[in-house]
């Protein structure tokens, strides 16, 4: 095997050691050593030392200033955007069907739970869920129609029964449904790349992310990461059996929605960095469905591809495996270059106009290296008759001023009971909720 050059081992490495913008670096080991709380959580009994649930003040002054911020953002006629709760280094976000209550994930060690206890579409209270756990990169949250929570972390699942009923201190009933290092091998652990997004498909099962750590991965992790779906996206029962890989090739995905209408499966990605502010670009994709069952074992591009059909500078020249380039599936829309682009929905509400049903909503976070500052909005994007994505514009912008000083950097987008739609931002630490007001 030809060694790469220099500069670009050196280039690797730069990007690898400064983390991308994709994760936080998290205690070592912090999921690993509560498996004494788990026991007893698991068996319906208290930990040693229950807490109260930490609740977040929701601060008048600092709201304000967020308000002032929300005046800049540009939507289509007849919405609005308002303040919903302020939630430290908001990510990923689950919505329960009973309560309204929103669970939201963090980058760090802390999953809240917010509720908008009178209804007036402005959270009331913002708590630490679950204290008794110790978790780790809590950044995935999904939400079953049948009343489970599901928290994906860095090397671990926890599934949550009946969550929304079980908010009155830091003891829940919390079951590692994937333990600690089965996730992916302990030694593959990183603190790069491993903001998890899940969603429970159509078919009872839960779908996980699972980006690789590095900018370009070398050659000597590919099959390792092919098999375990590092790269990829894999799925398992709800009881975690049954690991399926179901798409490889995926170098950084934090976001991933079913199609209600025809059960595909489609999913953001985050592309290669260093070749380029307008080079390679984003990726919104597609895991099709024949039959409402997924095609399964499509190959997205990744390490051969930074982007689109854009050769990697680590992999220029190199014949791409018959096997990867049989299975290769294009991505449904190449968006703007370094964009971040994160969490995603499908629209199935009713209190947005006609046009916007069943599309996709989606969070571009924004650009940690790139000279000329882009992203920080929410994209839509639009579906033809055959499922296929025909059209994406902008929906809201504006949390990026002239100076090309990020205001905000929405992560994840999330429907609300109501037909909203709730906007995660991990700069300011807060969560929007976006309305349409007009006829």
């Amino acid at each position: 095997m030809k060694p790469q050059s220099g500069s670009v081992l050196k280039r690797s490495a730069i990007y690898l050691a400064v983390g991308l913008a994709a994760s936080f670096i998290a205690g070592p080991g912090m999921a690993a050593n509560d498996e004494a709380s788990l026991e007893k959580l698991g068996a319906f009994k208290r930990t040693v030392a229950p807490q109260p649930m930490k609740r977040v003040p929701q601060d008048p002054k600092y709201a304000e200033n967020l308000k002032k911020v929300l005046q800049q953002i540009k939507l289509p006629d007849g919405f609005k955007i308002e303040l919903f709760a302020i939630v430290p280094d908001a990510r990923g976000m689950a919505v329960s069907r009973n309560t309204a209550t929103v669970w939201v994930g963090t980058r760090k060690s802390t999953v809240y739970s917010v509720q908008d206890r009178d209804m007036d579409n402005v959270a009331d209270t913002v708590d630490e869920f679950s204290g008794s756990i110790k978790f780790d990169i809590p950044a995935g949250a999904c939400y079953s129609p049948d009343g489970f929570l599901f928290i994906a972390e860095r090397n671990r699942v926890m599934m949550f029964p009946a969550a929304e009923y079980f908010m009155e201190g830091s003891d829940t009933v919390a079951i590692p449904i994937v333990k600690q290092g089965d996730l992916i091998p302990a030694e593959e652990e990183s603190y790069n790349h491993t903001a998890r997004a899940c969603v429970i498909g159509p078919d009872n099962r839960i779908y996980i992310t699972l980006g690789q750590p590095f900018n370009v991965q070398p050659p000597e992790k590919v099959d390792l990461y092919r098999k375990w779906g590092i790269g990829g996206i894999v799925s398992f029962n709800r009881d975690g059996g049954d690991r399926k890989v179901v798409a490889t090739g995926v170098r950084n995905s934090s976001g991933l929605a079913f199609n209600p209408v025809d059960k595909s499966l489609w999913f953001t990605d985050n592309q290669v960095d260093g070749m380029g502010d307008e080079t390679p670009p984003g990726e919104l994709n597609k895991v099709p469905a024949v039959n409402g069952a997924l095609k399964m074992g499509g190959w997205y591009g990744a390490p051969y591809y930074g982007g689109g059909e854009v050769r990697t500078d680590e992999y220029k020249g190199k014949p791409i495996p018959k096997e990867l380039a049989d299975n290769y599936v294009k991505p449904q829309v190449e968006m703007v270059a370094h964009a971040a682009d994160l969490g995603m929905m499908f629209y199935t509400g009713k209190m947005f106009p006609a046009k916007y049903k069943n599309a996709i909503f989606s969070a571009q976070h924004g650009s940690w290296n790139a000279v000329k500052p882009r992203g920080a909005r929410v994209m839509v994007t639009y579906l033809d008759d055959k499922g296929n994505a025909a059209k994406t514009e902008p929906f809201a912008e504006g949390w990026m001023n002239a100076e090309g000083v990020y205001l905000g950097r929405p992560v994840d987008v999330q429907q609300y009971v109501d037909g909203s739609i709730l906007v995660s931002d991990d700069k300011a630490g807060a969560v929007y909720r976006i309305s349409y007001q007009g006829n």
